[in-house]
């Protein structure tokens, strides 16, 4: 009878443990009410304690202990108090002794189960205590006797019986499993302890009971807003005083709460004497509680994933690639994983750094952000990490710097120094710290670049692992939860990757967005802008028309729609008809706004009158931009861009004086817009005043050295002021700026080449040199631009010439700065040097028509005016309106009438033309 006993109190042992667990807090309670209705005495107030325990966690379960769940949880929880008053102080006294006068059979000693096996290999039994490992067995037929919960809080591992004091157990069965064996052999030596010592066993039972009872007596009194009261059951307890040790998955989880609910009490609680000692005293402390209790989290977590046999799935090593496109399910997680930590442990993890920051501290707030990050994901912490990976680059974004940052390897222990396991603890390393990530092949950031990035990747393909792809309302507060966390971690990745120019790997970044931001404006907005960053203008250009069907009382990206039409993409007209639509979208409160708006329909009513060869529309389109800018200006006079455009539009026709004033009024309004300065120094030309042009062309060049557009004017009116000698030391200056300016930017320049030229159809061809405030309004032929286009990919695919690799524009530019080259030395009669740079100008874009134009200038100086004839034909034959080659072709034609002055040289010519 007495082995049945046995064995029904060992599984019923077994099943209580493995319910407390896995906090199946119906069962316990169940088993609890199983256990109590046995009525054996000395169980009661074990079963009370289960039965308040269970109704306390499965209370907070359903109701969060929040401040908004206050006043529910007081009448809620009256029960689970009820309970765990029960198990401390006269209550549970006056059940002990009344079991103990009752009682028969004292006599016999109670029973300690040990397994040798497990306890010869290092495996400890399982057991309810926060720092004992066994205990008295459920089994046991003393009925004086009172099972311990917690054994030895702060008492010697070692513990061995003694008449003279209360008795202790072993903690420790692997080092003193000879000394447990000993007992067992005397027990004549439990019979006299029992016999003179039974009192003090009883209040040491009392004691443990009630020190567990007082832990969680803490935790209902948070719960209900007595933070006073929370902390005073903590310092009943002795919470202070704890040694680190290893503990049971259970009490890891007690304990951490513990810390946690003393850190978050002592932040509500205010001091008696505010003093400044005071207050640093109470923030170290509160630091360390929850340092503490972010520490057993995470180890509890992590021994939590081992007792299921389920480790994260979705851990650092199984972390998908940067390619992936979303979650794998349109639904949201089921939200099992966040409920194991609870808020308690899941604010106590992310407030120790916060109050490092508040403290000024900010290397130690990143010191615990990185040293939690360290730790070993386990299923609970997936959703946290992503938070704390957010929240370190944050921090590493706004308050620290190149010069202040310190790499995870430095300033401290090593980042591989604590990443052992939990199980092969060194000597004077502490138990209570969580396994680490640890190998040769883990990657270590060496800047703070590198872990910006690295950070906001990985919280990105959380995020993105995370997406709610269902659109159901039932889902739709879980979708809006994660879309919040995702639009944050891409906010911070336009910062860090835009500041670097990195627009690549942010389309990409939101490519993969796009797959759960259905009707998300925001999202769309950014994808937009990084591609008209990135100079994928095409595809810029339709998500703008996304984010205006999103947004459509929104001027803003309709401007941005029509500069991407009117700078890039040679569409003029629709790039007016954004303009429209931005300014239907503006209020006439919004003056700046409507001011920009009729700005660009002036900027887009000049492109078209350029483009126009007819002069009687041209002419209309000129007076109704001169309106639009006039317009702009009353809106805004202080608009330096307006005055700019209108000194543009006077000049274009011939109107010197209004320009001059227009562009002095741009620089009064900015004195430092390059782009004024350069039409100032053409207007200065024009009136053929070319020493004052050069000496303000120099004295803009020492306020931009490297702005190759004024050394492009500056060598011009250095060739009609000194001659042509002194203009290409100019010239050379400009090619060796250039490869300083560009060649670092080629060399690792990593996008397709053949995407600038399929995406970028130069409205302005190799002249268009515009900043990032102002578009170009030159007047090369948009036609022309895409026939020289048309023309070099038939060149690249019948011969072995090949687009050069990276940005077009920079190309662009060098071809210009030959050919300019070349016209000086054919002006220097250095013909051979003009023919190289000729050469040069034809590996990088061989149709180009100015590259045509040199040729036949070269032919011409030659005096092979049928060469030369061919020469401008062929210029002409790609932009019928490129006037320097008509009227060099006049002029060839003039000397071929000289030298054949019968009717040969109009047919030839007419020949030709057929």
């Amino acid at each position: 009878m007495s082995g049945k006993t046995n064995i029904r109190g060992n599984r019923l042992e077994t099943e209580i443990e493995r319910s407390r667990e896995e906090s199946n807090w119906k069962k316990v309670i169940e088993l609890a009410e199983h256990l109590k209705a046995r009525n054996q005495p000395g169980l009661e107030t074990l079963a009370n304690f289960l039965i308040g325990e269970g109704k306390l966690e499965s209370y907070l379960e359903e109701n969060p202990p929040t401040e908004s769940n206050v006043q529910r949880a007081r009448t809620g929880l009256a029960d689970a108090r009820k309970y765990l008053m029960m198990c401390i102080g006269e209550p549970a006294k006056k059940t002990t002794t009344g079991d103990h006068e009752s009682g028969t059979g004292h006599d016999s000693p109670p029973q300690v189960t040990l397994d040798p096996i497990h306890a010869t290999a290092g495996h400890r039994r399982p057991s309810w205590g926060i720092t004992g490992h066994h205990k008295l067995s459920l089994s046991s037929t003393n009925h004086h006797w009172l099972p311990w919960i917690t054994i030895g809080l702060h008492r010697s591992p070692h513990a061995s019986i003694d008449h003279h004091r209360p008795l202790q157990v072993i903690t420790d069965p692997v080092n003193n499993s000879q000394q447990l064996a000993a007992e067992h052999r005397w027990p004549h030596l439990w019979n006299e302890t029992l016999r003179t010592r039974k009192s003090s066993i009883h209040v040491i039972d009392l004691l443990e009971v009630s020190l567990d009872a007082l832990l969680l007596l803490s935790k209902l009194e948070y719960a209900v807003g007595d933070y006073e009261g929370a902390l005073a059951h903590l310092t009943s307890a002795g919470l202070d005083q704890l040694t680190e040790k290893t503990l049971p998955t259970r009490s890891l989880r007690i304990v951490a709460e513990s810390y946690a609910i003393k850190g978050l009490c002592s932040e509500r609680v205010p001091l008696p004497n505010n003093s400044k000692y005071q207050r640093a005293e109470k923030s170290e402390k509160m630091i360390r509680c929850f340092e503490l209790a972010g520490d057993l989290t995470l180890l509890y977590l992590q021994e939590q994933d081992k007792l299921t046999s389920t480790p994260s799935t979705h851990s650092l090593q199984s972390l998908p690639a940067a390619t992936t496109t979303g979650s794998t399910s349109p639904l949201p997680p089921s939200g099992l994983e966040n409920k194991k930590i609870g808020v308690i442990l899941e604010t106590a993890l992310q407030r120790a750094p916060i109050l490092y920051m508040k403290a000024g501290q900010l290397d130690k707030a990143i010191t615990r952000y990185r040293s939690m990050l360290a730790a070993v994901e386990s299923t609970a912490t997936q959703h946290l990490r992503l938070t704390l990976a957010r929240q370190l680059a944050e921090v590493l974004l706004r308050g620290c710097s190149e010069h202040t940052y310190q790499p995870p390897t430095q300033g401290g222990k090593h980042f591989d120094e604590r990443s052992k396991s939990s199980s092969n603890l060194k000597s004077g390393e502490s138990p209570w710290k969580p396994q680490n990530y640890s190998g040769t092949n883990l990657f270590v950031p060496r800047n703070i670049n590198e872990e910006i990035i690295l950070l906001l990747l990985i919280s990105e393909a959380m995020a993105v692992r995370e997406a709610v792809l269902s659109q159901s309302p039932e889902f739709k507060n879980a979708r809006v939860h994660a879309f919040d966390n995702a639009t944050a971690v891409y906010d911070l990745l336009c910062i860090s990757l835009a500041r670097r120019k990195q627009f690549k790997i942010l389309i990409e970044v939101f490519e993969r967005a796009m797959k759960f931001s259905h009707e998300e404006s925001h999202v769309w907005q950014q994808f937009g802008l990084a591609l008209a960053c990135g100079r994928k203008d095409a595809r810029a250009l339709l998500v703008l028309q996304e984010v205006h069907r999103l947004l459509p009382a929104q001027p803003h990206y309709c401007l941005l729609a029509a500069r991407l039409c009117f700078q890039q993409l040679a569409k003029i007209d629709e790039g007016l008809e954004w303009v429209e639509k931005a300014i239907k979208c503006c209020e006439e409160r919004m003056s700046f706004l409507s001011a920009r708006c009729y700005l660009y329909q002036g900027m887009g009513l000049m492109l078209s009158a350029n483009h126009d060869q007819r002069h009687s529309n041209s002419h209309t389109l000129r007076a109704k931009a001169l309106e639009s800018l006039t317009r702009a200006q009353q809106l805004d006079s202080s608009d330096h861009l307006v005055e700019f455009y209108l000194a543009l539009l006077y000049a274009q026709n011939f109107h010197l004086v209004e320009a001059m004033h227009h562009v002095k009024l741009a620089l009064y309004l900015r004195s430092d817009h390059p782009h004024s300065l350069h039409l100032l120094i053409l207007l200065i030309s024009a009136q053929k005043d070319y020493e004052e042009a050069l000496e303000l062309c120099e004295a803009a060049l020492k306020e931009y050295p490297d702005d190759l557009h004024l050394m492009y004017v500056r060598a011009s009116l250095e060739e009609a002021v000194f001659g042509g000698e002194v203009a290409l030391l100019t010239a050379r200056r400009m090619l060796t700026l250039w490869q300083k300016l560009y060649k670092e930017q080629l060399s690792s320049d990593t996008t397709d080449s053949q995407s600038y030229h399929h995406t970028n159809h130069d409205t302005y061809s190799i002249f268009n040199m515009s900043d990032k405030d102002a578009a170009s309004v030159h007047a090369e032929s948009v036609a022309a631009s895409r026939v020289e286009q048309a023309l070099s990919e038939v060149a690249s695919s019948l011969s072995s010439y090949q687009p050069k690799p990276g940005p077009h524009q920079a190309w662009l530019l060098q071809i210009q700065i030959w050919l300019l080259t070349a016209q000086l030395y054919i002006k220097t009669d250095q013909l051979s040097e003009a023919a190289h740079c000729i050469q040069e100008a034809s590996s990088i874009f061989p149709m180009s028509h100015h590259i045509m134009f040199m040729k036949g200038l070269l032919h011409e100086k030659k005096s092979e005016f049928h060469e030369a004839q061919t020469c401008y034909q062929n210029a002409l034959a790609i932009n019928p309106y490129h006037l320097k080659s008509l009227r060099h072709l006049v002029s060839t034609l003039q000397w071929v009438v000289f030298i054949f002055p019968d009717d040969s040289a109009l047919d030839l010519f007419l020949s030709n033309q057929a």
